[in-house]
């Protein structure tokens, strides 16, 4: 199994291969974007000849970081039950509307604030509901020949270069509030996103895949050693592939483009509260542990830290409605 992540050791950041325990590091000067915009057939040669080459360190004495810094970064919401139940949950209405079932929706959200395993998620100014999103996440390659424009299914399957277990990290208040706008999440989601532990491959899962191109790959999520979720991927309302190729569509994706899955079915507490009728289990808090496990691609672990104490809100001023602008005397 190709696993392609970075950690840093000794004070320095490296990028390279996870195998049989341990971190083979890329030549200086290269990185996670090299492979990815090498593509995934030359990337499989170059984790040959680097894991072959003999030199190591113990995944032990490394700390993981984010395996990749994101381009940009979709996240699509291709389940079903979780849409049903966040909406219950956020605007209070049962069902899916209708829209859902047309054709996949996603938001783009913050490339600069992604974290990795391990790291402390801070809880954002004026926050009181934060929550996770057990989701995976398709990683954009270079595929040969194409621009990445108006791909159809097959030719979008080929640009996925390999797989992450995402956490998109919600300020559910925030979301709340921004959402009746109809605009956003803004606030709500950009304070984090968790990648990781690792990227891998695509072609370790290429004999997985069902007849209509699905992944029944198990994903589960635990709070505090607690299990609060578990579902298959091959839930989605759609697979991967269909989601690259509607991405591209009179658009472009790119090598190093990240696409979510969307929260799996009781992926999530607000799913759970609006099933629930109240917050059981209750929001995060300074000191829980979030564990998110994805069946072949691993397992993310972070611990909730402190709020941030901030302004976070200016009331907007009440301006007079003029329409028009004053006539300046004749000089």
């Amino acid at each position: 199994m190709v696993k392609i992540a970075r950690w840093n050791h000794d004070g320095g950041t490296q990028s390279g291969f996870v195998s049989g325990g341990a971190c083979h590091a890329l030549p200086a000067g290269q990185d996670v974007q090299t492979l990815l915009d090498a593509g995934l057939e030359e990337t499989l040669a170059i984790a040959r000849r680097t894991i072959g080459s003999g030199a190591a360190v113990p995944l032990a004495d490394v700390q993981l970081l984010a395996p990749l810094a994101p381009a940009t970064i979709r996240d699509f919401v291709a389940f079903e039950e979780h849409v049903e139940g966040v909406r219950k949950s956020i605007d209070g209405v049962a069902g899916v509307v209708p829209e859902w079932y047309e054709a996949p929706t996603f938001y783009f959200t913050n490339p600069h604030t992604v974290t990795g395993t391990g790291e402390l998620i801070g809880i954002p100014a004026g926050c009181v509901d934060l929550d996770f999103e057990t989701e995976v996440a398709a990683v954009v390659g270079r595929v040969p020949g194409s621009d990445g424009r108006n791909l159809d299914t097959e030719a979008a399957h080929r640009h996925i270069f390999g797989y992450t277990v995402l956490n998109d990290w919600s300020a559910r208040d925030l979301q709340r509030r921004e959402m009746k706008v109809s605009l956003g999440p803004c606030k709500g989601k950009d304070f984090s996103n968790t990648l990781g532990p690792w990227i891998v491959t695509a072609d370790e899962f290429e004999d997985r895949h069902d007849a209509e191109g699905f992944l029944p790959i198990s994903m589960s999520v635990e709070v505090n050693g607690v299990q609060i979720g578990q579902d298959l991927l091959s839930n989605m309302g759609w697979p991967f592939a269909e989601l690259v190729a509607y991405a591209s569509q009179d658009s472009v994706i790119r090598p190093g483009d990240v696409l979510g899955s969307g929260t799996c079915g009781s992926g999530c507490l607000a799913e759970l509260w609006g099933r629930n009728g109240a917050q059981t289990p209750p929001p995060l808090a300074t000191g829980d542990v979030v564990r998110m496990t994805v069946e072949g691609i691993g397992t993310i672990e972070n611990t909730v830290g402190d709020r941030r104490e901030a302004l976070t809100r200016v009331p907007a001023r009440t301006r007079p409605r003029n329409r028009v602008a004053a006539v300046l005397p004749a000089t």
